[in-house]
């Protein structure tokens, strides 16, 4: 297996450059090139590619051309914390009472959507947001759908897919709130599913390797990080709760072709390393995956990822 060889039939392994906040993009690709990773989650954001600034499309451009010298894929990401306000955590959202915000947030789906087509990622990830204060349900669901319209127009126009991920404590939470709003849409074409491993585990019925089987007709993108039920806490391999070689088997069952991007956005302290950390271990995951799918075995019987020296945690 070459550096930037697949693991298995189908799986292609990214981190994203939220957790690598304090490296300069270039930096962050050339990293992830170096250590084997076959592609990019890449979260637009004031210190990369700021969606915002002057000149983007030549920006883009620039990126676009370094991805392609070191052989990445890229998923465009949109869960930048202070992009758009400075004073309010990924504000603000679709669901904003004032009208004028859910547009500003719109507008920046509609950027990353063209970013999406010049760098030619394969989705544009973005989430509801939360329900805000003296608003019911219902009226928060209203809005999403409206907001959603012009993304999805964009996204249908420029051929990119729109994944939309189920984040805890959001109004679109849960699988199930996924297909509630993909029916209230119309099911429109564009419209697809981020699904993070390490949220199934958070707050699925389901376990995560039955989410995925779940999810498959509308995975357009992946997110994979180690977590424990009920905390909603991005933990490092090894550190929570997931049993990852079902979850990667049931995974390439899919054919999801598709980058699984690592989602680690508050241990860009160490990002480096656990970057590191996190392709080896995911690599073994998926090997030991391949194995008990055919009944064969090269790794030891002690080689599971989480208690290997390559599969620590904690670097």
């Amino acid at each position: 297996m070459t550096a930037h060889e697949p693991p298995g039939p189908s799986l292609r392994f990214g981190y994203g450059t939220n957790g690598l906040a304090d490296l300069r993009l270039d930096d962050a690709l050339g990293l992830l090139a170096d250590l084997g990773y076959d592609g990019v989650g890449l979260t637009l954001d004031h210190m990369h590619l700021d969606p915002l600034a002057p000149d983007l499309a030549a920006r883009t451009r620039h990126v676009a051309r370094r991805l392609d010298e070191l052989g990445l894929g890229v998923t465009v990401e949109t869960g930048a914390r202070y992009v758009l306000d400075p004073r309010r955590k990924h504000g603000p959202s679709l669901l904003d009472p004032d009208p004028d915000d859910r547009a500003r947030r719109v507008d920046l789906l509609v950027r990353a959507v063209r970013v999406a087509a010049d760098l030619g990622a394969h989705a544009v990830h973005c989430f509801s947001g939360t329900v805000p204060d003296h608003t019911d349900e219902d009226t928060a669901w209203k809005r999403l759908t409206e907001a959603f319209g012009p993304v999805l127009d964009a996204a249908s126009a420029a051929g990119i897919p729109l994944a939309v991920e189920p984040e805890p404590g959001h109004l679109l939470a849960t699988l199930a709130d996924f297909h509630h709003l993909r029916r209230a849409l119309g099911d429109p074409e564009p419209l697809g599913l981020t699904l993070d491993i390490g949220h199934c585990q958070c707050l699925e019925p389901l376990a995560p390797a039955d989410c995925v089987r779940e999810a498959a007709p509308w995975l357009r993108h992946v997110q994979i990080e180690d977590m424990r039920r009920g905390v909603h806490e991005h933990l490092p391999f090894g550190d929570g709760e997931i049993d990852f070689p079902p979850v990667l088997a049931a995974l390439a069952a899919t054919g999801y072709r598709g980058l699984t991007v690592v989602e680690l956005p508050r241990h860009s302290h160490a990002g480096p390393r656990f970057a590191a950390h996190s392709l080896p271990y995911l690599r073994k995951a998926a090997r030991l995956a391949a194995e008990r799918t055919t009944g064969t075995s090269t790794v030891p019987s002690h080689g599971d990822p989480s208690a290997t020296p390559e599969g620590s945690s904690t670097p």
